[in-house]
């Protein structure tokens, strides 16, 4: 059982979110890289794009299956990691670190209070385990 970063939200869909100020840092935990394993390519949206909570803003494909990336909250686009692209290792080697793929201006901070603790996201990938 691997300890998550505490400061940081989670949904069900293995993506993770740290809070800076308005904007939301996303990116997948390290038990989606787990399930993934080989990643093979990466789609991530241009900045600007308005996404919707729970809706998909990219795709990250593995040689074993192809993954929507769901938006956690609400906003726009206001950064790429666009680096994953020729480098998806940095999501291999730090999930929550250099391996983060967008930032989101929140529309709708509130919708965070909807995000899973570090405690709950652990509750949740063990029952999805067993």
């Amino acid at each position: 059982m691997s300890t998550r970063p505490a400061n940081l939200r989670y949904t069900p869909t293995h993506e993770w979110v740290r809070v800076e100020g308005p904007d939301a840092v996303v990116g997948i935990t390290d038990h989606a890289v787990e399930q993934l394993s080989d990643l093979a390519f990466i789609d991530l949206p241009e900045e600007g794009r308005a996404v919707r909570r729970d809706e998909p803003f990219g795709e990250i494909e593995s040689t074993k299956a192809v993954s929507e990336l769901i938006a956690p909250v609400s906003g726009k686009i206001v950064a790429v990691n666009s680096e994953l692209v020729e480098t998806l290792q940095r999501i291999t080697a730090s999930p929550f670190g250099e391996g983060w793929m967008v930032r989101i201006r929140m529309s709708d901070p509130s919708e965070l209070e909807g995000l899973l603790t570090a405690e709950a996201y652990e509750a949740h990938v063990l029952t999805e385990e067993h």
